[in-house]
């Protein structure tokens, strides 16, 4: 058990506590409780954690506000348990850090599942570079403010980006010069809530190229490797 995978659960209701955790630990997890926030701030000050299974809906300190703090000083995964299906949900979800979603009432094979899948996304990609603790990086010949999730050019006129593309510009210029698959940036971009974005990461590049490339159809910032996928060639900085 020493080298079991940690995971945390948060929530507030004791009898999803203990179910989840049964279940998890007959699958070899070590796992932790948690009713609040409280407790799970003392785990993480003493343990190392692998994943966090955090309820949205808790009184006081919700999942949100916790999501908020975790992410602020790690990147540990973060599956949401919630008893909203809305797809606005899922989406503020994703731009607080959350890596999956899952909606009460749940199968636990299928929570299982999706531990599973968030671990190996986060083992398998290359790391993401600390350039975005910055609110204004270079890129090229342009200006991202990540407060904003605009581009700004040099003639200081600002380019509104979708919620989709200012993600998938942000993977690339946390790994600029690494080649990324389809299947990677999906992952990165929308991991299993894929179904609220546009399906094609090559029609999510072939907007966003249309934005900030001189001539889209020549790209020079985001390059195509045929059969690889897709990496950023230009210069990040930041600002």
């Amino acid at each position: 058990m020493q080298d079991a995978t940690h995971v945390v659960v948060v929530d507030d209701h004791k009898d999803i506590r203990d179910l989840v955790r049964k279940y998890l630990e007959q699958q070899g997890y070590k796992v932790s409780v948690a009713e609040g926030g409280p407790t799970l701030r003392r785990i993480l000050e003493r343990q190392t954690v692998d994943l966090i299974i955090l309820d949205v809906m808790m009184p006081g300190e919700d999942g949100i506000s916790l999501c908020r703090q975790v992410r602020a000083s790690g990147d540990i995964p973060i599956i949401f348990l919630t008893a909203v299906a809305e797809d606005t949900d899922r989406i503020v979800g994703l731009e607080l850090g959350a890596d999956d979603y899952l909606v009460k009432p749940f199968n636990p094979r299928e929570l299982l599942a999706r531990i599973r899948a968030v671990l190996r996304r986060a083992t398998s990609f290359p790391p993401a570079r600390a350039i975005l603790d910055r609110r204004i990086v270079r890129i090229d010949r342009w200006k991202l403010d990540l407060g904003r999730q605009e581009i700004f050019g040099d003639d200081g006129v600002g380019v509104p980006l979708s919620t989709a593309e200012f993600r998938l510009l942000k993977v690339f210029i946390e790994r600029p010069g690494l080649i990324l698959s389809r299947e990677q940036l999906l992952d990165l971009t929308a991991g299993r809530t894929a179904d609220i974005f546009d399906r094609s990461i090559d029609n999510q590049v072939s907007r966003l190229r249309k934005k900030i490339e001189e001539n889209p159809k020549n790209p020079t910032i985001i390059k195509t490797h045929w059969g690889g996928g897709y990496s950023l060639c230009a210069e990040v900085a930041p600002e």
